[in-house]
C-alpha cells in the first residue's frame, strides 16, 4: 500500500476497500482531487454523472434498497449538498444504507461564510445516522471505516462526512482499515420459544412484515414459517414485496389507501406479530390503528434498533433484531397439527383478492386495467419504482409483486424519486426489467435524469400518467376546501417530445390497447422509453372521484 499519498488517494482507497460497485455525483471543483483519484479506479468503481444532486441522491439510496450495500453519492458544498439533501431524507425515514461525500471549502476559508460555506454537520445531524467533517487527512480511513459500519448495522441510514478542499489535497500517511462488517442483533432461542408459545393462545393472529434488512432467505424463511402456520400476512407502507402477493397467506398492505376490511381486521386481531417494520405514521394511518401506547392486542415486535421499540406503541415482547437472522431462527418453530384460525386466514385472503381486482374509472384509460394486465406481463423479477402522489395509490393497490427486492418506492413520501431509482437499479442489474411509474408533476420534479439513462444505455420503461394537476393535493383541496381550489393545476410539456428531445423513445398513449402495443414495442428496443399516459383528472383515486368529493362537500355544507 502507497502510504505516500492524497488524502484523496486515501479516500477512494477506502471506498474500494469497502467493496464499492457503484457511486453517483455531479461533479464539483470542491472534489477535483477525488474525481482525479477515481479516474485510477474506473475498473472498480463505476462513476455515474447525473444532472443534479437531488437525482444523484435518490440513485444511491435506490442502489442502497436494492443492494443492502451503502449506496455513494459525491457532491460538491452549498448547492450540491443542499440539493442531495432530499435523497438523505428518504434514506433516513427509509432505514437505507447510503453515504453522502461532500467537497467541502478549504479549513482556512471555513467560519467565514466562504463561497458556498455551509456547516454541514449542524445542516445534516437532524436528517442522518451521523454527520461529520474530515479535518485531517490521515483520519481518511478511519472514518470510512466508521461511516460503512454505522450505515449497515442496527438500523440502516445514510452518513454524511464533508472533506475540505485541503484535506484531499494534503498528504495522508495513514494505512487502510480493513473492510467493514455489519453488526446484526440476533434473537435468542427463548425469545423465539416466547413468541410461539403466545402465538399458539391465539385465534386471530396476524403478521406484519416491512423495514430493513431483508433477503431473499429471509422471505423463504418467513414464507415457509406462515404457510406452516397458515398465517395471514400484511406488508407495511411500499413494503409490499417482501411476501409475494399471489401466495396464499398474502392478505394485503396496511399503507395509505389500504383496504378497510383489512384494518378492520388488524383491529379484531388479538395477536400481531410485526417484523422489521417502524409502526410509523403511514403504516398506522396517524397512529390510529392500533391504540396508542398499550395496544388491545398482544404486540411482538421486532425490530433492528432499540431505540424503536416502544417508542409508540409498547409490546408485550419487544426483540431487538435484524430481520434476516431473526427469521432463520422463526422458521424452525414446530406447527401444531390443529390450528384454530385457518378460516380466519382464508377470510383474509379473500377479501385481499376482492380489493385488488379492477374497479371502474372514469375517462378513457383505467389505470387498474393496466396493472391488471401488467401482473400478466411483466416477469416476477421486474423492478418497479415510484415517487410519490395519487398515481401510486393505483400502482401498490393493483400490482401485485412477487419477488424480491422489487419494489423502490420513498416511504418519506418524496416526489421525484422514481425515475433516479429506475435509472440505478437498471445499472445494478441490467438484465432486470425495470418500470418507473411517475405522475406528471413528480416526473417533472427530476425528469432530467432521463438524460442520464440515455448516456448510460439504461433501458428503463417510463410511464407517466398525467392527469395536469397536483393530485394528492388536488384530492385534499376538493374535500377540505371545496370550490377553493388553487396552485394545483399543471401545463405540462409535450412529455413525448421531451422524452425523444433526450434521446429516448417517446409513445403517446390514449386506450388501454394504445398501452399495451406501446409497452410491448417500448421493451422490445432496448432503449430507455417514456408512455406518456392522459389520465381524466375526475379519477383522483381508485377509491373516489372529484365529482363524488365535490358531492359530498356539498352534502356537508
Amino acid at each position: 500500500m502507497d502510504t505516500n499519498r492524497t488524502g484523496a488517494e486515501a479516500l477512494i482507497a477506502a471506498l474500494v476497500q469497502h467493496g464499492a460497485s457503484h457511486m453517483f455525483c455531479v461533479p464539483g471543483e470542491s472534489y477535483l482531487a477525488a474525481l482525479d483519484a477515481l479516474y485510477d479506479v474506473q475498473d472498480q468503481i463505476r462513476l455515474i454523472t447525473c444532472r443534479q444532486e437531488g437525482g444523484a441522491a435518490n440513485m444511491a439510496e435506490a442502489y442502497g434498497k436494492l443492494t443492502g450495500k451503502p449506496g455513494l453519492c459525491f457532491v460538491t458544498r452549498g448547492p450540491g449538498a443542499t440539493n442531495a439533501a432530499i435523497g438523505v431524507h428518504t434514506a433516513f425515514q427509509d432505514s437505507t444504507p447510503m453515504i453522502l461525500l461532500i467537497g467541502q471549502a478549504e479549513q482556512t476559508m471555513l467560519d467565514r461564510e466562504a463561497f458556498q460555506e455551509v456547516d454541514f454537520r449542524a445542516m445534516f445531524t437532524p436528517l442522518a445516522k451521523w454527520a461529520a467533517e474530515i479535518r485531517d487527512a490521515n483520519r481518511i480511513p478511519e472514518y470510512l471505516a466508521r461511516a460503512f459500519h454505522l450505515a449497515t448495522s442496527g438500523r440502516p441510514g445514510p452518513v454524511v462526512l464533508s472533506l475540505p478542499e485541503d484535506v484531499l489535497f494534503g498528504p495522508c500517511t495513514a494505512k487502510d482499515a480493513r473492510p467493514y462488517q455489519r453488526t446484526d442483533a440476533v434473537a435468542d432461542r427463548a425469545q423465539i420459544e416466547a413468541i410461539h408459545t403466545l402465538l399458539l393462545k391465539a385465534e386471530r393472529p396476524l403478521v406484519l412484515l416491512g423495514g430493513p434488512g431483508w433477503t431473499p432467505e429471509a422471505i423463504c424463511d418467513v414464507t415457509d414459517f406462515v404457510r406452516r402456520h397458515d398465517l395471514p400476512v400484511c406488508t407495511s407502507f411500499r413494503a409490499k414485496d417482501r411476501f409475494d402477493n399471489t401466495d396464499a397467506q398474502y392478505c394485503g398492505d396496511v399503507g395509505i389507501g389500504a383496504d378497510p376490511k383489512l384494518v378492520a381486521r388488524i383491529k379484531e386481531s388479538d395477536f400481531l406479530l410485526v417484523i422489521g417494520a417502524r409502526l410509523g405514521e403511514m403504516t398506522t394511518d396517524g397512529y390510529t390503528r392500533l391504540r396508542v401506547p398499550d395496544p388491545e392486542q398482544t404486540l411482538v415486535h421486532v425490530h433492528p434498533s432499540a431505540d424503536e421499540l416502544a417508542h409508540v406503541y409498547q409490546p408485550d415482547l419487544a426483540i431487538v433484531a435484524n430481520t434476516a437472522p431473526f427469521l432463520n431462527l422463526l422458521r424452525r418453530c414446530e406447527a401444531p397439527q390443529s390450528l384454530s384460525w385457518r378460516a380466519w386466514r382464508r377470510a383474509a385472503r379473500s377479501d385481499y383478492e376482492a380489493f385488488v381486482k379492477p374497479v371502474a374509472a372514469p375517462g378513457p384509460i383505467n389505470p387498474s386495467a393496466i396493472y391488471t394486465w401488467l401482473n400478466e406481463t411483466l416477469p416476477a423479477d421486474a423492478i418497479l419504482t415510484n415517487g410519490a402522489g395519487n398515481f401510486a395509490a393505483w400502482l401498490h393497490r393493483f400490482y401485485l409483486y412477487r419477488h424480491y427486492p422489487s419494489l423502490l418506492g420513498p416511504t418519506s413520501g418524496a416526489m421525484g424519486y422514481g425515475l433516479p431509482a429506475a435509472v440505478a437499479a437498471k445499472l445494478v442489474c441490467p438484465e432486470r426489467l425495470v418500470v418507473c411509474v411517475a405522475g406528471d408533476g413528480d416526473f417533472l420534479m427530476n425528469g432530467q435524469e432521463l438524460a442520464t439513462a440515455v448516456q448510460y444505455d439504461a433501458a428503463i420503461l417510463v410511464l407517466v400518467f398525467d392527469n395536469g394537476t397536483y393530485g394528492t393535493i388536488r384530492m385534499h383541496q376538493e374535500r377540505h376546501y371545496p370550490g377553493r381550489v388553487v396552485a394545483t393545476d399543471l401545463r405540462n410539456p409535450d412529455f413525448v417530445q421531451l422524452a425523444e428531445s433526450y434521446g429516448a423513445l417517446g409513445f403517446r398513449v390514449d386506450s388501454l390497447a394504445d398501452f399495451k402495443r406501446a409497452f410491448v414495442e417500448a421493451r422490445a428496443s432496448g432503449r430507455p422509453a417514456l408512455l406518456h399516459i392522459r389520465i381524466d383528472q375526475d379519477a383522483i383515486s381508485p377509491t373516489t372521484t372529484i365529482a363524488k368529493l365535490r358531492q359530498g362537500a356539498k352534502a356537508r355544507a
